[in-house]
């Protein structure tokens, strides 16, 4: 049996590689596969927003079944930030180091450390579209800890566990990560989707 072929919309091959290994029946391919070099536009105030405009750039332009996703942690004593914003927390160039280097001083000292990861998943696919979402409950450590994943993944420990996201393997990881929710929603979907 052929797998079917689903178009990520991400350039961010750390992200590819963690959902690639969830979605073990299907080929993923991402935007450098198809092409795509233009920088799409997330303009949106929400996650969802994000996504569904990521997605269906992709749909319209290259006419091809698409998924995208966005993720934001949300910190509860800082109003929610970074949000929508946590790619570029510290400015435009997408800095890892500096957008946790702000974090951990807008929360210098604040005893309430809760936050969350939240993923958002537009799927475009046969003229539909469908949407998931997953959480991941935690806290903000004090410092980094774990030299795996990627973006925030060292200074979040989610609740029940002793570890940061960057101490886990990244099976460990996507069995409890926000994005591991959302795409078990999305997996579990196309394997019951009526094609």
């Amino acid at each position: 049996m052929n797998k079917l072929k689903l178009v990520f919309a991400t350039n961010n091959q750390n992200k590819l590689k963690e959902v690639q290994a969830m979605l073990t029946n299907f080929e993923l391919v991402s935007l450098a596969d198809i092409n795509c070099v233009e920088e799409i536009p997330e303009t949106a105030d929400n996650l969802v927003g994000n996504a569904i405009l990521k997605a269906k750039y992709v749909t319209e332009k290259y006419g091809l079944d698409c998924f995208a996703d966005d993720t934001g942690l949300e910190v509860i004593a800082l109003n929610n930030e970074p949000g929508v914003y946590s790619a570029r927390y510290a400015g435009e160039d997408n800095n890892a180091e500096a957008n946790m280097a702000k974090l951990l001083k807008n929360l210098e000292n604040n005893p309430n450390r809760k936050a969350q990861f939240k993923t958002a998943i537009a799927l475009n696919i046969q003229g539909k579209q469908f949407i998931f979402e997953g959480v991941c409950k935690g806290i903000i450590l004090t410092e980094k800890r774990g030299d795996s994943g990627f973006g925030y993944d060292p200074i979040f420990m989610p609740d029940g566990f002793k570890t940061s996201f960057a101490e886990m393997t990244m099976n460990e990881k996507g069995n409890i990560s926000h994005r591991g929710k959302a795409i078990e929603k999305l997996v579990t979907f196309l394997k019951e989707y009526t094609w």
